[in-house]
């Protein structure tokens, strides 16, 4: 069974740094396009970004120049940079991980990882 973990998120101050990693066993990771996606409370979840298997990225707007997505194949790993951070950031932190290129079709990742809490606060 496919499983994703994500590193601990945390508190931040607003303008602050923290960086995710979602490590990834039971799959021929360098095959798998990653995503990330947030869901802060009483809202639905969101896209944030996304790496292709071939490395491409993707950011929503609301990131852009802010965060940063890279994979590190030989560690099944793919990390999520986020500088500037602002209170709207705060959110349940969640990767996703699809074989297929969900984004071309409209619709989520198949598989998830359970979620990190990052919070941004003074």
């Amino acid at each position: 069974q496919v499983q994703l973990v994500e590193s601990e998120g945390g508190m931040v101050q607003p303008g602050g740094s923290l960086r995710l990693s979602c490590a990834a066993s039971k799959i021929v990771f360098s095959a798998y396009n990653m995503g990330w996606y947030r869901q802060a409370p009483g809202m639905q979840r969101e896209f944030v970004a996304h790496i292709s298997s071939d490395g491409s990225t993707f950011y929503a707007d609301s990131v852009k120049g802010r965060f940063t997505v890279s994979r590190e194949n030989a560690k099944n790993t793919v990390y999520l940079q986020m500088n500037m951070l602002k209170p709207e950031d705060t959110a349940v932190y969640y990767c996703g991980a699809d074989i297929l290129d969900y984004r071309r079709y409209g619709r989520l990742p198949r598989y998830w990882g359970r979620g990190t809490q990052v919070t941004v606060s003074s």
